[in-house]
């Protein structure tokens, strides 16, 4: 009798394991992963929202893309909705720094952490903020910029949107060198909010105040590229040398075909696919996450272009 009784408990605590490890199967199927853009009518936010994406995937969860289109109270409705929806990790690309700040808190408030990639939000209450180097970045463009250019020269410079702290991290930076040089003068700067067809409108109305400069450096590669179109249909393309900063593809290529100078490539991949790494282990009990983590940003020239590909390095 004693026996049978033992063996009933065996098998009693053998159902019961079995059904906790169903149930821990189940909760892990249930986490999903809402990954919050800026915008995604820039193929560099594409591919970030598309990296992301795909390694949440390969780490065994569902996830959805939310296009925020730079608006600040559209982003706040994809987060109440993300949240009401059941997703258990947000992989954030705020569109303001401060005017965020309110949707990261609202998350952590419900229980969701936050991670953030390349776009930084100017609060403690993200989980983690994996970001681009951008001073850095632009320090090293700021050298190449002043030794191509031979120290003069008139130049314009195209600020991306101003409540965006990568903005002015990468305006910083480049001044932080450029500034020490009195023949380099800025003689026009205006935001173009890191769009390409913004970045065209505005170069073609700082053009008609200043039609004698030399250079163009632009706070991201969309505006570059925008930048080009207008110097081209103003025949001075051969003239203005175009510096950006991205790594995206048509800039790539242009750098190629000595269209452009240069740019400074992000790693958007490396950016996503931590966040998303991020997310797992959140999942799986992790807390300790590092508040910032900088991501290196390089110098891209035609005479290491073939060391690079769009959005990262061959």
């Amino acid at each position: 009798m004693i026996n049978l009784m033992k063996k009933y408990l065996q098998i009693l605590l053998l159902l019961v394991f079995v059904l906790a490890s169903c149930h821990s199967t189940d909760t892990a199927k249930q986490k999903k992963m809402a990954i919050i853009v800026s915008t995604l009518n820039n193929p560099w936010f594409v591919f970030l929202a598309q990296t992301a994406a795909a390694q949440a995937k390969s780490l065994g969860y569902e996830s959805k893309i939310f296009d925020s289109q730079n608006n600040t109270a559209l982003e706040t409705d994809h987060f109440e909705n993300a949240i009401a929806s059941g997703y258990s990790a947000i992989l954030f690309n705020p569109t303001d720094a401060n005017g965020s700040v309110v949707n990261v808190v609202k998350a952590k408030k419900a229980g969701v952490p936050v991670f953030c990639m390349d776009r930084e939000v100017n609060s403690p209450e993200a989980t983690s903020q994996i970001l681009s180097d951008s001073y850095s970045g632009c320090v090293s463009l700021a050298k190449y910029f002043v030794q191509t250019m031979h120290k003069k020269g008139n130049y314009v410079e195209l600020l991306g949107i101003v409540s965006d702290n990568n903005t002015w991290a990468r305006s910083k930076g480049f001044h932080s060198l450029v500034d020490y040089y009195p023949g380099l003068k800025m003689v026009a700067q205006q935001s173009a909010d890191f769009d390409r067809n913004k970045g065209l409108e505005v170069m073609e109305s700082i053009l008609q105040a200043h039609p004698d400069i030399d250079a163009v450096f632009a706070g991201n590669d969309a505006m570059a590229m925008g930048a080009f179109q207008a110097l081209v249909a103003a025949g001075k393309a051969n003239h203005v040398k175009v510096f950006g900063f991205d790594g995206a593809e048509d800039a790539i290529q242009a750098i190629k075909d000595k269209k452009i100078s240069a740019t400074a490539m992000q790693f958007p991949k490396v950016m996503a696919q931590t966040a998303a790494i991020y997310a797992d282990a959140y999942f799986k009990g992790k807390r300790d996450f590092p508040k910032k983590i900088p991501v290196a940003v390089e110098l891209v020239t035609y005479d290491n272009i073939n060391d690079y590909i769009a959005y990262g390095k061959k």
